[in-house]
């Protein structure tokens, strides 16, 4: 198989490992898609040497909506407000969709990418680099003064992440929505800075 042949097949492999593990409620192995298919285990095995480059390739067809979504995003001319919002908002409503349509298979991918974080690791660091590109266009406008991007980017990660956190969904549910989000938002812009405004003014916790 050529290389292109070999990446085609890999994607279409992962998306049935995807609803292999839907139909079983458990992870989808090698051994489990030489049974659902008529693939010989040498085919499967030159697609994926090892069980974990078959869980990267599952992890990485679930994301591929999302990094989609945040370049679309990135790529706009929308006001850096409404851009930083649909940044969020889409990854999150595509996640409350998913879970809807699927609530077993959710949580079972969200165990699955917490117990194997390393694995899944790098596509939260791209999401925070898109993050800070959206970062840089928000101050490049006159907001979040005085923080360096990587501070502003800490600060704003906590702030939200109930909406960017996939296992967020299942645990809050109807409790998040998007016009809480476009809330916080907001007042992100309003007023996110350096600038001490008195909440850390004394040392010690005091009694009202």
């Amino acid at each position: 198989m050529t290389e292109a042949e070999i990446a085609k097949e890999r994607e279409r492999l992962a998306d049935l490992a995807l609803e292999i593990a839907a139909r079983r409620g458990e992870e989808t192995t090698r051994a489990a898609l030489v049974s659902e298919t008529r693939l010989t285990r040498a085919r499967i095995e030159t697609i994926f040497p090892d069980e974990e480059d078959l869980f990267d390739a599952t992890v990485e067809r679930w994301f591929d909506p999302e990094i989609a979504m945040m370049e679309d995003v990135l790529a706009s001319d929308l006001p850096v407000n409404r851009k930083f919002y649909e940044f969020i908002a889409r990854r999150f409503v595509r996640r409350r969709e998913e879970y809807a349509r699927d609530p077993g298979l959710y949580r079972m991918l969200c165990e699955l990418g917490a117990a194997r974080y390393e694995r899944v690791r790098s596509f939260v660091d791209l999401a925070d680099h898109y993050l800070c590109e959206i970062i840089a266009q928000a101050q490049a406008d006159g907001h979040f003064a005085g923080l360096e991007i990587e501070d502003a980017r800490s600060l704003i990660s906590q702030m939200v992440s109930c909406y960017t956190m996939p296992d967020m969904v299942p645990l809050l549910e109807d409790r998040l929505t998007e016009d809480k989000l476009g809330s916080i938002v907001d007042t992100l812009f309003a007023g996110l800075s350096a600038q001490n405004g008195g909440a850390r003014g004394t040392r010690d916790l005091r009694a009202a």
